[in-house]
């Protein structure tokens, strides 16, 4: 399969499908009276390459207090704006939504993570596979990045690749073709099949679909109003995504993977969520950011984060999304009540999508100095 999947990028590359060349660099015009110069030096670094019409929507979060910061490339220049409540798809940044609907029912004693998922199905899965709850979350379960019956769709239909993929489908796949790339626990390997099949049990287990599961266990909770699953929902002020041409893309259908990476939501909401993280008596929020598996020797999986290990002895928990009209990174360091939240409708396909986590992690790192100037004043 994997020779397959090879063959089938190397001739969508053939036919035109490839990367375009970058953008030339864009005038600077941002002014900000609450940033730093490097705040916006590092900003204009990793932004300036992206096409016209692309926007970043920022959230500095200093000693628990948001800061909101937007910008916008227009006509080959770079423009600050007001976009904080603005909408964008957060990718894979669902995936932590999805523990966190985990960790409330493990809290309130529902459920445990070593919990097999197996009994919320009215089916067996294909040779009696079976999993825990806790393995879909941290990716070590030894499942494949997606669906063997959804991986072809999903390279020919890039604008929309989970489109029609429904529990139909999904239920079609776990009877009769689900499998393992590897055994089970014997590392983590990044699965949008395993945490949407971590989502689809949730569903069944409780009754309930995604959009109640994480509008009442935890939009509504933190007044976040304005996140959502439902389009319509933010359809007013929603950012329209762009290709990695920059050119006006489709808003992904999720279908039955919605649990890895279906929500839209602002840097306002995002950061509620964030704060809501510095709270250490909040036992569902601090059960995601419990060491489940070491990866690296600097980097841990949590139940639904990724735990970075920084040299000063702290610790940032991380998680990024990307959608084919949208990027995005969170991190948080709970400790010093510091975060960074970037939402924008850079592509995913982008020659240089990976610049939204360097600018995360580079504005972190300008929180993390200012919070040791303070500490050392």
């Amino acid at each position: 399969m994997k020779t397959l999947f090879i063959f089938l990028v190397t001739l969508l590359v053939l036919f035109g499908c490839g990367r375009p060349p970058l953008d030339k660099p864009a005038n600077n015009s941002m002014n900000s009276e609450s940033l730093i110069n490097e705040q916006l030096d590092s900003i204009y670094k990793w932004t300036n390459r992206f096409p016209n019409n692309t926007q970043f929507a920022i959230a500095l979060i200093k000693n628990g207090q948001p800061v909101y910061y937007g910008i916008k490339r227009l006509n080959d220049t770079l423009f600050t704006i007001q976009n904080s409540d603005s909408a964008f798809e957060i990718g894979s940044v669902t995936k932590v939504f999805t523990s966190t609907i985990l960790a409330n029912f493990v809290i309130a004693g529902k459920l445990k993570p070593d919990d097999k998922i197996n009994p919320a199905f009215q089916f067996q899965f294909n040779e009696n596979i079976d999993f825990t709850y806790k393995e879909l979350a941290n990716h070590t379960s030894g499942l494949p990045r997606l669906p063997s019956n959804l991986r072809l769709s999903a390279i020919f239909n890039q604008k929309d690749p989970y489109k029609g993929y429904d529990e139909k489908k999904f239920d079609k796949y776990l009877k009769n073709n689900i499998s393992l790339d590897y055994p089970k626990g014997s590392k983590s390997e990044y699965s949008n099949l395993g945490v949407g099949l971590l989502s689809y049990s949730l569903r069944k287990f409780s009754g309930r679909n995604f959009e109640e599961l994480t509008k009442e266990l935890i939009f509504d909770k933190y007044g976040m109003a304005n996140s959502t699953t439902v389009k319509s929902n933010v359809a007013d002020f929603l950012v329209t995504g762009l290709n990695d041409r920059g050119k006006p893309t489709l808003n992904w259908t999720p279908g039955a993977l919605i649990g890895a990476g279906g929500i839209y939501s602002t840097v306002n909401d995002l950061s509620k969520f964030a704060i809501a993280q510095f709270d250490t008596t909040n036992q569902e929020l601090a059960l995601t950011r419990i060491k489940t598996f070491k990866e690296t020797n600097t980097r841990d999986v949590g139940l639904g984060w990724f735990i970075i290990h920084r040299k000063n002895g702290d610790q940032w928990y991380w998680h990024n999304g990307g959608t084919g009209g949208y990027s995005s990174s969170m991190v948080i360091d709970v400790k010093n009540k510091t975060g960074i939240i970037i939402l924008t409708n850079i592509s995913s396909y982008h020659s240089k999508f990976e610049n939204i986590d360097k600018l995360a992690f580079s504005l972190m790192k300008t929180l993390e100095m200012n919070f040791m100037d303070n500490r050392n004043q």
